[in-house]
C-alpha cells in the first residue's frame, strides 16, 4: 500500500468537465498519520476562450485568479512536477472529496490539454481515494461512531464537506478555497481514523486496483453503503461477474435476494437485469478503478445492519461464488452491453476516444516542455502525428507568447476564441453568462462583474444596455475617471452610434447645458442620448427614465 497521502482540491470556472478551466489547485502531502510533508497552492488566469460561469465565480469569490501572472499551461506543469516529486520516494494515495466525478476528471483532462501525462493519479503504484464515497459507507453502517449532519434538521443527510467539517469541529471559514478544502479533508480523515481505524485502513487498502481485487475475491461477503437522494442505503453483496472487454467493470449480487431464485435464470433474464439501471434489482454494476463504498462484513460483526443474519448472508455468498456458470452468464451479459459514446466534434472531448499518443508524439511532448523558444515550439507542433496534439500545442503557443504567429495557426486560434465566446455550445458563452447575470439581478439590484482586460465584460454590458433601450429606458455607464473614457466611447459608439453621450468635467458651460437638457426628456423617442457615459459627477444629471 502507498506510504503517503496527497490531498487535493480544485476551484474552476464552471461544472462542465470538458470546457471548464481549473483556476486554482491546492495540494497537501502527508504521511498516513497526517503529518504535513509538503504543500502547494497555485492559481492561474482564465484562458481567453473560457467564459467563466458567474455563479461559479461567486462560489470561488476568494480566488485572485483574474489578476494572476501564471498561465494555465504553467500552472498545470507546476502541479504535475510537484506531484511527481512527492511520489519519487514512495507511491501516494491521491485523496479528493467527490473527486472521481469531477476534480480528478478535470485534472486528467487539463494535464492532457497541456500535453502532460494525464494518468499520474493511478499509475506507478499510486492509489486514489474519494473521501465522499467513504462517507457513503460510513453513513450507512457507522453513523453511531461518525456523526453525519442533517439537512435542516433532517431526516435527509448532508454529506457536504463543509457541513461534515462543521459537525466535527473543523474550521469552515474558508470553504471553497482549494487549500482550505484540503485541510477540511485532513481534519475529517483524522476523525475517521481515530473513531473507526479499521474502516479507515480498509479504504486505504482498496485505493489501488490490487487492493480492491483482494477484497472483492476474499472469503467474506461485503457491505455496500450508498447515500442516494440524501438517504442511506445498505446492501450485502458479493462479486458475481466481470466484463472481460472492459476490465474495470464488475457486477455485484445483492444478497438481500435469495440466490436460489436468481442463480438458475437463463441468460436472457440475466441480460435484462444487467441492461437495466434499476437500483432495486439483485445485480449492481460498479468500476474497480474508482472508489467503491464497500467494506468487509467482518467490520460489521458488532451490529446487525441487515434483516438477514450474518451467517445466512455468508451462506448465500458462498452459493453465488461457487456457481461458475452464473458468473459466466453475468460476465457475458456485461460484455454484451451496448455502450454508446458519441464521437466528439471538439478536441477536448477526445481524451478517451482518440487513442493514446504514439512514441514519436510522446517524445515531441517532452521536447515541447523543455523549450521556451516560440519558433522551435511552432516547429514541434507541426510535427505531431496526431492532429489533436498539434491543435493543443497551437493553443499553448498562442496563449503563452506575444509573437508573430503564422497565419494558419493564428486563424485557428482566433476561430476558437470566436466560437467559444460568441456561439452557443456546451461551453460557457457570453449569452449563457448574461442569463446567469440576469438571474443575479433578480436577487439583488447590484452585481459585480469581475474580469481581466479582454475577458468579455464590455460585450455583456452592451447586451444589457440593448435590453434597457428596447424598454425605452436610459442607461448611465459610469467610469472611475474620465481618462478611461476614450476606448469605451469608441466601443459604444461603434455599436450604438449617436445614441451615446459623454459627461465630464472638461465640458464648457454650453456643452454642460446641452447634456443636461438632452437627458431630461421624459419621452423615450425624444431622448437624444439614451446612453450616457461619464464619471461620478454624471450621477447628478436629471435622468427621468433611468433604468434601475
Amino acid at each position: 500500500m502507498p506510504n503517503n497521502l496527497i490531498f487535493y482540491d480544485t476551484e474552476t470556472t464552471g461544472i462542465h468537465k470538458d470546457f471548464s478551466q481549473i483556476i486554482q489547485c491546492g495540494s497537501i502531502l502527508t504521511d498516513t498519520e497526517f503529518n504535513v510533508k509538503g504543500e502547494q497552492n497555485i492559481n492561474s488566469r482564465p484562458l481567453p476562450w473560457v467564459i467563466p460561469q458567474p455563479m461559479a465565480m461567486l462560489t470561488n469569490k476568494k480566488i485572485n485568479s483574474f489578476t494572476s501572472n501564471t498561465s494555465h499551461y504553467q500552472m498545470m506543469k507546476d502541479i504535475q512536477h510537484q506531484w511527481k516529486e512527492w511520489c519519487i520516494e514512495f507511491p501516494s494515495i491521491f485523496v479528493t472529496y467527490n473527486g472521481h466525478a469531477f476534480d480528478e476528471e478535470l485534472i486528467r483532462r487539463q494535464f492532457w490539454y497541456n500535453l502532460l501525462e494525464p494518468y499520474i493519479t493511478n499509475t506507478n503504484q499510486n492509489g486514489r481515494l474519494d473521501l465522499m464515497l467513504m462517507i457513503h459507507n460510513i453513513a450507512a453502517f457507522f453513523s453511531d461512531e461518525i456523526s453525519i449532519p442533517l439537512f435542516e434538521d433532517g431526516p435527509a443527510l448532508s454529506i457536504k464537506l463543509e457541513h461534515l467539517a462543521d459537525t466535527h469541529g473543523i474550521d469552515v471559514s474558508d470553504a471553497h478555497d482549494a487549500i482550505s478544502d484540503c485541510k477540511f479533508m485532513i481534519g475529517l480523515c483524522k476523525v475517521i481514523k481515530e473513531k473507526i481505524p479499521d474502516v479507515f485502513e480498509s479504504f486505504l487498502n482498496i485505493s489501488t486496483k490490487e487492493g480492491i481485487k483482494n477484497l472483492l475475491y476474499s472469503d467474506e461477503f461485503l457491505a455496500l453503503g450508498e447515500v442516494f437522494r440524501r438517504h442511506p442505503f445498505k446492501y450485502p453483496v458479493v462479486i458475481c461477474g466481470a466484463d472481460n472487454s472492459r476490465p474495470n467493470e464488475i457486477c455485484f449480487f445483492d444478497l438481500s435476494f435469495d440466490p436460489d431464485e436468481i442463480i438458475d435464470l437463463d441468460f436472457t433474464e440475466i441480460n435484462k437485469m444487467i441492461q437495466s439501471g434499476s437500483r432495486d434489482l439483485p445485480l449492481k454494476k460498479y468500476k474497480i478503478n474508482k472508489t467503491i463504498p464497500i467494506c468487509s462484513s467482518n467490520l460489521l460483526i458488532k451490529n446487525n445492519h441487515f434483516d438477514i443474519t450474518h451467517d445466512e448472508l455468508q451462506r448465500r455468498a458462498d452459493i453465488v461464488k461457487a456457481n461458475k456458470d452464473f458468473f459466466t452468464k453475468v460476465s457475458q451479459a456485461m460484455e454484451d452491453r451496448i455502450m454508446n459514446f458519441p464521437e466528439a466534434s471538439y478536441v477536448e472531448g477526445t481524451i478517451y476516444s482518440g487513442g493514446f499518443p504514439s512514441y514519436r508524439d510522446k517524445d515531441l511532448m517532452k521536447e515541447f516542455h523543455l523549450s521556451d523558444d516560440p519558433e522551435q515550439l511552432i516547429k514541434i507542433s507541426r510535427n505531431f502525428e496526431d492532429e489533436r496534439f498539434r491543435l493543443l500545442a497551437e493553443r499553448i503557443i498562442c496563449n503563452e507568447y506575444q509573437i508573430d504567429i503564422p497565419q494558419d495557426i493564428k486563424g485557428r486560434y482566433d476561430d476558437l476564441i470566436h466560437e467559444r465566446v460568441q456561439t452557443e455550445g456546451k461551453w460557457g458563452s457570453v449569452d449563457k453568462a448574461l442569463e446567469e447575470i440576469k438571474d443575479c439581478f433578480k436577487q439583488k439590484k447590484v452585481c459585480l462583474l469581475h474580469g481581466v482586460t479582454s475577458s468579455g465584460k464590455t460585450e455583456l454590458y452592451i447586451k444589457l444596455i440593448e435590453e434597457q433601450l428596447h424598454q425605452g429606458k436610459q442607461v448611465l455607464y459610469l467610469l472611475p475617471e474620465i481618462a478611461l473614457t476614450t476606448q469605451i466611447i469608441k466601443r459604444l459608439q461603434k455599436h450604438f452610434g449617436e445614441k451615446v453621450g459623454v459627461s465630464h468635467s472638461y465640458l464648457n458651460n454650453s456643452e454642460r447645458v446641452e447634456i443636461w437638457n438632452a437627458v431630461k426628456e421624459k419621452d423615450a423617442d425624444s431622448i437624444q442620448y439614451p446612453i450616457m457615459l461619464g464619471a461620478r459627477s454624471s450621477l447628478f444629471l436629471p435622468f427621468e427614465m433611468l433604468a434601475i
